[in-house]
């Protein structure tokens, strides 16, 4: 038995499908000058709506909300209906301070505290 299915009714639902995720997700991508709702995300990269994004290329970052996850390196690796799946090359997590250039050790101070005097105690 076979079901057929007429065309726009098809596109219909992908639209629908569409516009559900782009609803549920939080997650953007920043491009150049532009933001871009990231459709789904995986370990290794995430999928972007294939008519109403550029091609992305080379390096991005990605948001969730107001917060910066990541800087990526990406590549477009298939294109899938109304999806395009890009994998990345580097993920680079964003740290919420500055790298430190020596070696702290796990139970130093975090401050010295100074008398009145100005000598450390």
């Amino acid at each position: 038995m076979t079901t057929y299915v007429p065309k726009d009714v098809l596109e219909g639902l992908e639209a629908a499908r569409i516009a559900g995720l782009k609803k549920a997700s939080r997650l953007r991508v920043l491009a150049g000058d532009g933001y871009y709702p990231v459709l789904r995300k995986w370990k290794n990269g995430f999928a972007v709506e294939n008519t109403a994004t550029p091609r992305l290329r080379g390096l991005v970052d990605l948001y969730e909300g107001p917060n910066h996850l990541c800087q990526c390196l990406i590549v477009a690796s298939e294109e899938d209906g109304s999806e395009i799946c890009y994998e990345f090359k580097r993920a680079t997590a964003v740290a919420d301070r500055p790298a430190l250039d020596f070696y702290r050790e796990p139970d130093a101070p975090v401050a010295l505290i100074e008398d009145a005097r100005g000598t450390t105690l």
